[in-house]
């Protein structure tokens, strides 16, 4: 139900694009003082029809009892004053909004598909994320905090088939060590004499700051909007790239040249609101020469070496020579990021999770085993040379509870909240008042206690 909710507010965004102009409107639903239209549900159904998502059943049942479910969140919302923090609310807009023009190419085109100028988008998908993280926030009070004892674990595990129980996929963990090749003074030189360049004509008038971000920009995402990153707060930024912005007052300026971990960068002033800023940013790398590139292969192999001969251990050497400050102090231990993922935070990762490169050389190493030294992008972009010890791997297999304790436990937990909700629903439907029009009533409804007797 989550997923579906989540994906009704996405597609809100879009839905007056195409609503069926041919459609005649109509109520079809009423919940509370609130009414459903037929225009709302087609749009949503077009929606999902071209982002290529599938319902579980009619499309003209299961959207409108979805969107009736919200407005029972919304008004229990009202009525027990949940309210979200205005600056998340425009943060989470602000983002949105960078994303949609990241994926259509520019403000013009998103423009363009919307029908729609920038100003009415954002302050429409201001109140459909209004609504969306008031919901999630009325779904938590409802909740609470679920505490299951490990009896309730046992509990649900034995009332498993052995063919319901979940698949655990196989996961490893990892530990790494890399080395930077040095950039030889005479490109950060070349590169530093770039960006002036850049800086001049832009003062004179000759160029504009964004024409030159999308043609030269090594920050893809962001020179695709001509340089333009969109409002964030400090805390988002590179520390370097944030004192120096936030600093910035005049839009007609140029700062001075900033290096952070990604390269070299020069930054223009578009707007600041409170403590936020939105700024554009031309981004140059130097480049790894290939001299440079196998002499760090060669210092790498050095260490591989001293490894096998057990000189130091693979924990000791990624503490004090490791380039990745990520896993250094956890002595070369990777730790998964991946916000999706269910093992966010923990050092286990599923293969897909890893950085390609990564995933290549662990898939076929043995517990233990220490990878010969291999080239890979790391997280800033930059080339970098790797090597990495497989601490552990555990494979595929059926759920047991003396492995996979945690996993199960969030299963129940989840089940749990989920039971929550589906009572608290089906005792809305007794007290709210719903209207639902013919030839929309013949549904097998997911909550039947829409339609009361008469």
């Amino acid at each position: 139900m989550k997923k579906f909710l989540c994906l009704l507010f996405l597609a809100c965004c879009i839905s007056g694009i195409n609503a069926q102009k041919n459609v005649i409107d109509e109520i079809v639903w009423v919940v509370g003082d609130d009414a459903i239209l037929r225009s709302d549900v087609e749009a949503q159904r077009l929606y999902l029809l071209n982002s290529g998502e599938r319902l579980d059943g009619d499309p003209y049942c299961v959207i409108p009892e979805q969107m009736a479910i919200q407005k029972l969140y919304l008004n229990q919302a009202k009525i027990d004053s949940v309210e979200v923090p205005e600056a998340q609310v425009l943060q989470s807009v602000e983002q949105w909004l960078n994303f949609a023009i990241n994926q259509i190419g520019s403000k013009e085109k998103l423009e363009e598909y919307l029908n729609k100028k920038i100003p009415v988008i954002k302050e429409e998908r201001t109140e459909m994320i209004r609504e969306q993280q008031i919901v999630q926030e009325m779904q938590n009070k409802l909740v609470g905090e679920i505490k299951l004892t490990p009896s309730e674990v046992r509990r649900y595990y034995s009332q498993l088939s052995q063919d319901s129980l979940p698949n655990i996929p196989m996961t490893v963990e990892v530990e790494i060590i890399t080395m930077e090749p040095v950039i030889p003074m005479e490109e950060v030189d070349a590169i530093k004499a770039r960006l002036r360049e850049f800086t001049e004509q832009i003062v004179s008038g000759e160029r504009e700051f964004s024409a030159l971000a999308r043609l030269y920009s090594e920050d893809p995402e962001s020179a695709k909007r001509g340089g333009e990153l969109g409002f964030t707060g400090k805390g988002l930024l590179a520390p370097e790239f944030a004192n120096v912005a936030f600093n910035l007052n005049d839009p007609k300026r140029v700062s001075q040249i900033v290096q952070t971990e990604y390269g070299y960068h020069i930054i223009q002033l578009i707007e600041k609101r409170g403590d936020r800023i939105n700024c554009r940013h031309i981004l140059l790398k130097p480049k790894v020469s290939d001299t440079e590139l196998n002499k760090t292969i060669e210092r790498m192999d050095s260490l591989y070496n001293d490894l096998q001969a057990k000189k130091f251990t693979f924990e000791d050497a990624a503490t004090f020579l490791s380039a990745d400050k990520d896993t250094r102090n956890n002595k070369g231990l990777m730790v998964n990021q991946n916000y999706d993922s269910q093992y966010n935070g923990t050092p286990r990762f599923e293969m897909q999770e890893l950085p390609q490169e990564v995933g290549k050389v662990v898939y076929n190493m043995a517990v233990g085993e220490i990878s010969k030294p291999f080239t890979m992008i790391n997280k800033n972009q930059r080339e970098v040379v790797a090597i990495v010890k497989l601490k552990a791997r555990t494979e595929a297999h059926k759920a047991n509870l003396a492995d996979d304790y945690q996993e199960l436990k969030t299963i129940v937990e989840e089940r749990k909240k989920q039971e929550l909700l589906d009572d608290w629903i089906r005792k809305q439907q007794k007290t709210t008042y719903v209207r639902i029009s013919d030839g929309w009533k013949n549904c097998d409804f997911h909550y039947p206690g829409w339609i009361k007797e008469e």
